[in-house]
């Protein structure tokens, strides 16, 4: 990233050093608040504005991809690792990886129905895992329908 960043003619300061350090050595994805929190340490008088800013270039150049896990949750994930697609539990934060072949068919149609080119590259799927499902009781309404 920091090559892509100097070809392209941005400055790279040691707090931009830092916080694409962060995200490339972030073993999964990433929030900015994890990230203010390692360059703080180092540098105290970094705003946590540098750090949006610096996630939104990168965003923008397309070297990170930036995920809504819900409640708030927003993750970085460096492109060059992949992409990949997860279903998250509304009741308890889980997060599941998801195949990408489960998503072929929603592309397809929406081609062919829509004429929509969708960009499925990193993607959060908000809903309710099985464990909390067994764990809440049914409300009337939900045991009837689909019956």
């Amino acid at each position: 990233m920091t090559d892509e960043l100097s070809h392209q003619g941005y400055r790279m300061t040691p707090q931009r050093l830092m916080i694409v350090a962060a995200v490339e050595n972030s073993s999964n994805h990433i929030s900015a608040d994890e990230i203010y929190s390692q360059v703080v340490a180092k540098y105290p008088n970094v705003n946590v504005s540098t750090v949006y800013r610096t996630l939104e270039l990168l965003e923008r150049l397309g070297l990170v991809t930036k995920t809504d896990l819900g409640g708030g949750r927003v993750m970085y994930h460096p492109v060059e690792k992949g992409h990949h697609h997860h279903l998250v539990c509304k009741e308890c934060g889980a997060i599941i990886d998801l195949d990408e072949s489960a998503l072929m068919p929603l592309k397809e149609s929406l081609l062919h129905q829509y004429q929509f080119i969708a960009d499925l590259r990193h993607l959060g799927i908000l809903g309710v895992c099985v464990n909390c499902r067994q764990q809440t009781p049914k409300k009337p309404a939900e045991s009837q329908q689909g019956e």
